[in-house]
């Protein structure tokens, strides 16, 4: 008993809960920010590299797969090793994928690099499991609002900075930068951060992995490259085919694993289910905004509505989005301390599809596009930092990693198919304008409508979530964790 006081309250603990809250926020926006750092330079790529648009398109691709594969999986890894530990490694890896990216042109050594920085998304679920087992209960709501937030904060700030960097510098110049606050990242952590000693026992499940990442694989393969390929084309056809046949072998054999990799047993409740698919909807809601407002106010004034703005212009559009999210995410936990993350995400349901009438009906001056994608930011902001609360009020302390991990997945798949939709609706509903092929206004009403559409559904999701009693929602406190500990011991 006494020890597993002293794991709690010894030197180890973290005595300054906000240096923890401010390096583990920190994380999280620099990994947000490597996954829409190369969104402004894939124009570029073929020209900079000798690759085909085909293959600069993998740039993405690549980071979107292993960011699914990794999530889940390293917070499960986290839960049973230690989320600290893994924490480090998944920032070593954000790191030596910044280096291969910096020191290289070679296209295949990009999508390596890239391919790493992909892989770091884990950090966002395991720095939520971190502040779960450490801080004290009335500090974890705050905390894992504003966590959870980086995600949206990143990708607002990532594509100005990016684009100022692609027009007056080397292009390499921010992979290095990465590398530099990656290694940051590092260090802050090893300072700052303490080692959980809540574990999950239990064998590591390696043919769950193997099954899910299969799985993961075809599914978003299909989904990203359906448009290129043809969505009835064979490849396609056989890849979503065999994401359901390998999804089907696996939830079978997880279903009968004593430690399953996805506790779906767990997975099936409402209360998991329900907020799973609210997250899969509000990620493809938050992604069209950012999609949509970068490439509208680029085109050219020939088109009748669009502005002809620079590549750095279309990146400040979204920067007034990432600092209100930074403001609402204390604003999201007081909300949900008072009435219930259930309330809060469907309170951010709604400001979305506010956001998106706004952008239906006034995408044709600067302000109006600038007010429009703000009022989305401010809705995904609040429902990011009610996602995590709901997750942990209703799965054990022992998943916590795994089952954020889970969630955080499911918004990179609603971000997935955002992606291909908006392609297919921007590259089909078209006209010529001074001899080149662009998408008509239609298109990109159409692209808020179908945004719109899908918070609206969020909204309808989360107003199906059992309701649960109003506490500080998911948190184990100290005293909890103790005997928890010292039962463990026994």
């Amino acid at each position: 008993m006494t020890e597993a006081r002293e794991a709690i309250s010894g030197p180890d603990a973290p005595h300054h809960p906000r240096f923890l809250v401010a390096v583990l926020a920190f994380c999280g926006v620099v990994v947000a920010v490597m996954q829409t750092l190369v969104v402004p330079l894939l124009p570029h790529i073929p020209a900079l590299t000798g690759a085909t648009p085909t293959a600069a398109s993998w740039l993405v691709t690549v980071t979107l797969l292993t960011g699914a594969i990794c999530t889940p999986v390293l917070g499960r890894v986290g839960d049973m090793y230690g989320k600290r530990r893994v924490l480090l490694v998944s920032l070593g890896v954000l790191v030596a994928g910044s280096v291969l990216c910096a020191a290289s042109s070679q296209i295949g050594v990009l999508i390596a690099g890239r391919a790493l920085q992909g892989a770091a998304l884990a950090v966002v679920p395991l720095g939520i499991s971190i502040m779960r087992d450490e801080l004290a209960p009335a500090r974890v709501l705050p905390s894992v609002a504003l966590m959870s937030s980086t995600l949206g904060i990143g990708a607002a700030v990532g594509l100005p900075v990016a684009a100022l960097v692609v027009e007056h510098s080397d292009w390499h110049t921010m992979f290095w930068a990465s590398a530099g606050l990656g290694v940051l990242d590092i260090a802050l952590v090893l300072l700052c951060v303490p080692e959980s000693p809540l574990r999950t026992r239990g064998r590591f499940d390696t043919l769950g992995v193997l099954g899910l990442s299969a799985t993961l694989v075809c599914l978003l393969l299909a989904v990203t490259q359906g448009g290129g390929w043809g969505w009835t084309s064979a490849r396609t056809l056989g890849l979503l085919a065999l994401s359901l046949v390998t999804g089907l072998l696996w939830g079978r054999y997880e279903l009968r694993f004593t430690t399953p990799m996805v506790d779906l047993r767990v997975s099936a409740r409402p209360a998991v289910l329900l907020t799973n698919a609210a997250a899969l909807l509000i990620g493809f809601a938050f992604y069209a905004n950012s999609l949509a407002t970068a490439q509208m106010v680029q085109e050219p004034t020939s088109t009748g509505y669009g502005l002809g703005a620079s590549i750095v212009v279309s990146g400040l559009c979204l920067l007034p989005g990432g600092l209100t999210m930074v403001a609402l995410s204390p604003v999201s936990a007081r909300i949900s301390a008072a009435y219930g993350p259930r309330t809060t995400l469907a309170l951010a349901s709604a400001v979305m599809v506010a956001g998106y009438a706004v952008r239906f009906f006034t995408s044709h001056q600067l302000w109006t596009i600038i007010l429009g994608a703000t009022v989305v930011s401010a809705g995904t902001a609040i429902a990011y930092s009610a996602l995590p609360a709901l997750v942990m009020r209703a799965v054990p302390v022992s998943e916590t990693g795994a089952a954020n991990g889970l969630n955080t997945l499911m918004r990179s798949v609603g971000q997935a198919f955002c992606s291909a939709a908006v392609a297919a609706v921007l590259t089909r509903v078209t006209f010529e304008a001074d001899g080149r092929t662009v998408p008509t206004l239609h298109a990109y009403l159409l692209v808020f409508l179908i945004a719109g559409g899908a918070a609206l559904l969020a909204l309808a999701v989360t107003l199906c979530l059992p309701a649960q009693r109003i506490t500080v929602p998911g948190t184990v406190g100290r005293d909890d964790r103790t005997a928890s500990l010292a039962q463990e011991g026994t």
